[in-house]
């Protein structure tokens, strides 16, 4: 039986693209180069950070003072490697695979993504893993995993002709069976977030906390214009459970009050977490002491169902989501397996 390890697993290392491409955060790049950094040394703190960049942007980085960080020299377009990054898949051994899907920018967005579609290659043979080619065009934002073969996805993510054009959602679900050993595939087709260029990826809209523990992204706010396609969601995962999975329990996690950068409303969600293993959980939080609050709060407490010792982090993204995406977004967990000797870089940060 094979698998994609749940983040709440041992890894490896997070890696982390270096942000250069100011067309990401228009008119507002200077502080995101600190908020990598901030972001690099808490995960560093917990796990080895591997982050990947031009090799001309390598002595800017100006990394060299925080420590388990290794710089690899790996072009890209832009920083949000969850979605161009590899699927890393393990069977019962521990031995396993890693899956480079197609990529193109969230369905052609914004060319150009031919480094972003290379760079996976790469960090796959970095990482020492067995490099296995998926025919799907999807992003690792679209999927979210339970570690036993549940996923969490969206059809508007997956079956669509900007990505792939000409498949069924039945021929998308062998595809995704056959490659991660997915057993229970959940659509959750509520809506989306106001905002988010994704067209809907399940990490700014449910999670996994522990095999048996979802939180769902929902508005409280009854004008909110996401808050009704954010209850479906609730109710759509709700049903599920009770449905085939009577164990999990679901949780709801509000989003903040609507917040606006030049007109455009911006995509905060405290779903975009990143977990590091068993002990450590970063939080995005937008400047807004009550929902950060009760978002920190909360899912601190979820996590320490599982385990008492986890640490629990707010990290500031009021300027990060300028870019429409988070902490989740930014960052791409490998898992901690045997896979042989690693491939050891030449430079390091």
């Amino acid at each position: 039986m094979k698998r994609v390890p749940a983040e709440w697993e041992r890894q490896a290392a997070v890696w982390i693209a270096w942000p250069h491409n100011h067309d990401t955060w228009p008119e507002r790049f200077e502080p995101i180069p600190d908020c990598f950094r901030r972001f690099i040394g808490l995960i560093a703190a917990a796990v080895p950070v591997h982050v990947i960049g031009p090799p001309e942007r390598r002595e800017t980085a100006d990394l060299q003072g925080i420590e388990n960080v290794t710089w690899f020299d790996i072009q890209t377009n832009d920083s949000w490697i969850r979605d161009y990054g590899p699927t890393f898949v393990v069977d019962r051994s521990q031995r396993g695979h890693a899956i480079d899907w197609g990529y193109n920018a969230w369905g052609g967005k914004y060319p150009p993504w031919d480094a972003d579609n290379a760079a996976t290659a790469q960090i796959i043979q970095h990482a020492g893993w067995e490099r296995i080619a998926g025919r799907l065009t999807l992003e690792g934002g679209a999927l979210e995993w339970d570690g036993g073969g549940r996923l969490l996805t969206t059809t508007e993510c997956l079956v669509t002709e900007t990505r792939n054009p000409g498949w069924s959602k039945q021929a998308v679900e062998e595809h995704l069976r056959d490659l991660t050993g997915a057993r229970e595939i959940v659509w959750v087709d509520g809506g989306g977030l106001i905002g988010d260029d994704t067209d809907g990826h399940i990490d700014q809209l449910a999670r996994f906390i522990d095999p048996e523990t979802v939180v769902v992204a929902v508005s409280d706010d009854p004008d909110d214009p996401n808050h009704d396609g954010l209850q479906r969601n609730e109710q759509l995962l709700r049903d599920w459970a009770q449905m085939t999975s009577p164990t999990v329990t679901v949780h709801r996690l509000p989003i903040p009050p609507a917040r606006f950068i030049d007109g455009q409303r911006v995509p905060e969600s405290y779903c975009n977490f990143l977990r590091l293993g068993p002990n450590r959980l970063l939080v995005p939080t937008f400047r807004c002491e009550k929902a950060d609050s009760h978002a920190i709060e909360l899912l601190r407490r979820l996590a320490r169902q599982q385990s008492s010792d986890v640490e629990v982090i707010g990290v500031d993204c009021h300027d990060l989501i300028w870019g429409l995406g988070a902490l989740h977004c930014a960052s791409c967990n490998q898992p901690a397996v045997e896979q042989g000797d690693q491939e050891r870089p030449e430079t390091a940060a």
